[in-house]
């Protein structure tokens, strides 16, 4: 390993080690530990609990002006690892050191309506459609002169990543998809569903109404804390966990793009006519042929297919894990060491 690459792993890791837990390193008042549940999770999994990335940087991209956090040396292969909702870049905070203490440069953008990420335009459309935020991460890549990356993600930045791959293949060195095959289309999703399912949906319905949209932006907090307790139900996250990253709520537009985002999905808002085309493509359901491992928590509290439905669609080097011990929705933050593996392993299947 290079000395470059010894001084960054001594800054970000400082003497962490995997196994070791956060008692044993001093930081006892830190440690999510002291709620029994969730520090038998973190053991497991081998990763002690970071609180902070070293900075927040912004660039310039596309319609955004793009806040991220950056680890790992600049001159090192690229991991883009990518949110969802209602989480934020702090589901990668223990998987990112582990990355860069291997050499990556590991890039984890907010995505648009999150955190520091604001539109360069009063006028741009606070739009949440699926191929919008996979523009918006294209725009990242050309706006960093990176040109292929390595793929992380969950929920919505699983669907991103898989977006990217389908209709970008050549930026995608492979990928890490938490819950499969996430491209959706509007018209699949006028197909009615079976009631246990859709009562799994109850969000997307509420925020089709503006009593539902006038509640989020009232309660944003509590409403997305909720999310995060039905979403990961063995996952008992501290307060200060959630309160870090609800934070990344408070972007003045994280409301309209969440709304629009629901909406657009069942057909009850329009898209920009510009990014029809991708979504017309995007509605045959493409597959991806980039190396890819998909993975599950066995304990996931949100609607996601099973993965017999979606094996298919990854036409290239494939595998599928599933992740137990209790591992809820949030997959990189719950089991990072679990994650962080793929990562490395998934260009090598």
């Amino acid at each position: 390993m290079s000395d470059t690459v010894n001084v960054r792993r001594r800054r970000l890791l400082g003497t962490t080690l995997a196994g070791l837990s956060l008692l044993e390193l001093g930081l006892g008042d830190l440690a999510d530990a002291a709620q029994p549940a969730d520090g038998a999770a973190k053991q497991k999994h081998g990763v002690a609990s970071h609180t902070s990335f070293d900075s927040i940087q912004q660039i310039d991209a596309g319609t955004l002006n793009v806040g991220y956090a950056e680890a790992g040396p600049k001159d090192g292969p690229v991991v883009i690892l990518l949110h969802g909702w209602p989480y934020d870049i702090y589901s990668y905070v223990d998987v990112a050191p582990v990355l860069a203490s291997n050499g990556y440069r590991v890039i984890i953008p907010y995505l648009r309506g999150y955190g520091s990420t604001r539109f360069l335009s009063a006028d741009t459309p606070r739009n949440g459609q699926q191929a919008v935020v996979a523009v918006d991460i294209i725009a990242l890549m050309d706006a960093l002169k990176i040109d292929q990356a390595v793929f992380g993600g969950y929920d919505w930045g699983g669907r991103t990543a898989n977006i990217i791959a389908a209709l970008w293949p050549e930026r995608v060195k492979a990928l890490v998809s938490v819950s499969g095959y996430l491209i959706g289309s509007q018209e699949a999703n006028r197909k009615p569903l079976p009631p246990s399912a859709e009562l799994q949906w109850w969000y997307q319905f509420y925020f089709t109404t503006e009593r539902g949209e006038a509640g989020y932006a009232a309660n944003t907090r509590d409403f997305n804390k909720l999310i995060w307790q039905l979403a990961s139900p063995k996952w008992k996250f501290s307060d200060a966990t959630y309160d870090r990253s609800a934070k990344a709520f408070d972007n003045p537009d994280h409301v309209a793009v969440v709304i629009h985002n629901y909406r657009w999905r069942l057909g009850l808002a329009q898209g920009e006519s510009k990014y029809d085309d991708l979504e017309k493509r995007l509605a045959t359901f493409p597959t991806i042929s980039v190396p890819t491992i998909t993975m599950e928590g066995d304990a996931n509290g949100a609607p996601h297919p099973q993965p017999a439905a979606y094996a298919k669609k990854f036409t290239g080097k494939y595998q599928h894990r599933t992740i137990t011990g209790g591992i809820g929705h949030n997959l990189p933050q719950e089991a990072p060491k679990a994650f962080a593996d793929a990562i490395l392993q998934v260009q090598h299947l």
